[in-house]
């Protein structure tokens, strides 16, 4: 169920387009071992952003979000972080300031969370999934 936000300009062939989300996926998912990773892409034309109140001042920095449950290994955080950073970086490269990427993790207790009509804190399987991956 982690959700994963990426704003960036627009531009990306295909094929790197879905490489990165191929590989975001992966990142996630070798964090939590939690099904249904999803990657959501927003992207943007040069002209509808701006970095201190200026349009196409500078290239775009991708921006992106992490709607997730709670991960309380610092080190499976970087790790993920990085590959992510990795995937953004080979995607967007030419096209974006991926040097200065922005990675910023929401982290949701399970009573947090509805899914299919219940609280996530009342699904067995996903609260044994979380107590085992934050053991």
């Amino acid at each position: 169920m982690p959700q994963f936000f990426i704003e960036a300009p627009a531009g990306i062939r295909p094929e790197a387009k879905q490489t990165m989300m191929r590989d975001v996926s992966a990142a996630i998912d070798e964090a939590y071992r939690i099904p249904d990773v999803r990657v959501w892409l927003r992207e943007y034309p040069a002209e509808n952003v701006a970095q201190d109140g200026r349009t196409q001042a500078e290239p775009i920095r991708p921006v992106c979000f992490l709607e997730a449950p709670q991960l309380h290994s610092v080190d499976a955080r970087r790790t993920m972080s990085s590959k992510i950073h990795s995937a953004i970086r080979a995607a967007y490269k030419g096209l974006a300031n991926t040097d200065e990427t922005l990675v910023l993790m929401n982290f949701y207790p399970l009573e947090n969370a509805g899914f299919g009509g219940r609280m996530q804190s009342d699904n067995p399987q996903i609260v044994t999934a979380v107590t085992q991956l934050n053991a």
